[in-house]
Parts: C-alpha cells; structure tokens; sequence
C-alpha cells in the first residue's frame, strides 16, 4: 500500500485553466481538505522574490536583541506586534511551545467599521522597508486566499460571493515565526508547536524554511506534510469546521523538535479570519443530520480561543 501523501494541487490551473481545470481543482482541493485537512500548492500568485526578501527582513528581526523586540510587545493578546519566546501553548497544554513571534494585521481604511477596533499594527523601525515589504506581501497573501476560498465556495455550493462578503475587513494575520535551536531547552515537554488545530477560515504557509509540520492522520498516526521552497501548505481551521458542521475538519497538527539542537526554523502562516460580525452559523449544504455546533460570531469565537491558548 503506498503511503498517504497531502495532495499537490496547481492554483494557476484554476486562475488561467479552462472551466473543466476549475472544476477539478474544485473537486480536488475538497477531496485534500476533507481526507486530510490539508493540501499543497505547487505553483500559486504570490511571488517569490517577494517571499525571499520577506524571510530575510523575518531573520533580520529576530536577530535584534530581546530588550529591542520587547518594545513591540503590546497588551492587545498577541494580535499585532511580538509575542516573546515560550509564552503562547496549544489549547489544553500546560507546556509553552518553543518560539517567539510577530503579528501583523489588516491596515483598514477610516471607513471601516473596524477601524480602531481591530489592534493597529507596529512596526520595527530598526529594520529598513520592512513595513512596506509586508503590506506588499499581506495584500498578496489577502487576494489569494480569496481565490482559495473562492473555489472552496464553489465546492460547498455556497451563493456567489459568500466568502468575500465574510472576509472583507477580516482580521486576517500574518504571523512570522523563529524556532530557535532547542539546544538547553526542556524538549521532553515542550515541542516548537504542539499539537493543534488553527482557529480561522483557512491557513496559508508560505515557503517555511526546515522541517517537521506534521498532521494527525485518521488513523491516529502523524503524517510529516512534504513541502517545497516556493510551495504553499494550506489547511481548515475550526471556524471552517463550524460552518461546515466538521465536512472540512480542523485537522491537529504540529511541529516536532529537530534531530539536531542546533537548528533554527523560519515560518510565514497567513491565518485567514472573517471580519468579527460574520456568523459561523452552519452552511445550508452542510447541515446532514442536524448542527453539530451553536452559532457564534468570529470575533466572540476568535477571543474565547486567544484565552484558551494563553494570549489574553
């Protein structure tokens, strides 16, 4: 029996192929999504370029020494801004994981009905063109996420335009990730992330650097998810599971401690988030048997997660 493997899937085939190419990629991101809760984009619309220079300006960051980055660290539960070494843990876990982060968020218009209610974004001025960089690679990350949803849309019989309207003016984040080497660390106890499942619509991890994502399997068994440099690894969250009522499941995974102590990891994830009013109320096509789960806005679902994973 060959081993099971997260799909490999095109993006471009469904932005420049013909409606059968949609169509399969439609049939097929449904199938990754539903069998593994995750699926691998080989080729995508973001530019790489734009991904180097990103992982440069990450490394660059969290080389400054910790009083500098200590400045950024606001008291807004980790949603913009840096977020110290060991203090965020999975739901349910007593043992901080092994990383520091930062958080950058949606730049909103005055108009915005979430402007000033959404945490406003810092930016390091130690590090030159760094805030531009990352509005440029945000807003790409934005608009191909709505692709993605798009035709995740299409597969759940959706309306037109469903997802748009869900996360237009979403708390969509941008975390940028440094695993330091875990040499001195307690890694009986701890891992560089525990297993979990993320809280949004979708996830989009662009080009990490190292390995070691792994995903919990149907059978109880973790599945090491394969990835290349220029690849995107995509996968649900729980607010999907809720709409859903668990069609597309919010699959557990991790990132497990290197073989080596002295390795250092490097990651991007765009977490895709609906803007804090939208329901999480169960989709008509997805209710089966009945709904599994009572509805809830994102923004009180959002909260009542950041509490549990030690960021409020």
């Amino acid at each position: 029996m060959s081993k099971r493997q997260v799909p490999h899937l095109s993006l471009l085939s469904y932005v420049n192929g013909t409606t059968q190419d949609q169509i399969k990629f439609v049939d097929d991101i449904m199938f990754g999504l539903k069998e593994y809760g995750f699926i691998v984009l080989k080729d995508h619309t973001i530019k790489q370029e734009r991904v180097d220079n990103a992982y440069q300006q990450v490394k660059e960051f969290f080389n400054l020494p910790l009083e500098t980055k200590m400045k950024y660290k606001l008291s807004n539960g980790g949603q913009r801004g840096y977020t110290p070494f060991k203090v965020e843990h999975a739901k349910d876990s007593k043992h901080p994981d092994l990383k520091e982060f930062w958080h950058v968020g949606r730049d909103l218009s005055s108009s915005s009905q979430y402007f000033g209610v959404y945490p406003e974004n810092v930016w390091p001025t130690e590090i030159s063109n760094l805030k531009e960089n990352f509005q440029l690679l945000y807003s790409e990350m934005d608009k191909t996420s709505k692709i993605l949803l798009e035709a995740i849309g299409k597969g759940l019989d959706t309306r037109a335009g469903f997802f748009d309207e869900m996360v237009n003016d979403g708390n969509s984040i941008l975390r940028m990730i440094h695993y330091p080497p875990t040499k001195d660390q307690d890694t009986k106890n701890s891992v560089r992330s525990a297993a979990h499942g993320d809280i949004n619509l979708i996830t989009m991890l662009v080009g990490a650097t190292d390995s070691g994502l792994q995903l919990l399997d149907k059978d109880g068994t973790w599945l090491d998810v394969q990835s290349g440099p220029g690849e995107i690894v995509v996968d649900t969250g729980d607010m999907m599971e809720r709409l859903t009522n668990s069609v597309l499941p919010s699959t557990i995974h991790r990132v497990i401690n290197p073989t080596t102590d002295s390795s250092t990891r490097y990651s991007m994830p765009f977490f895709v988030h609906p803007h804090s009013k939208a329901s999480l109320k169960c989709l008509p096509s997805c209710v089966g048997k009945g709904e599994k789960y009572a509805e809830i806005t994102a923004g009180d679902f959002l909260n009542q997660r950041l509490k549990e994973i030690g960021l409020y």
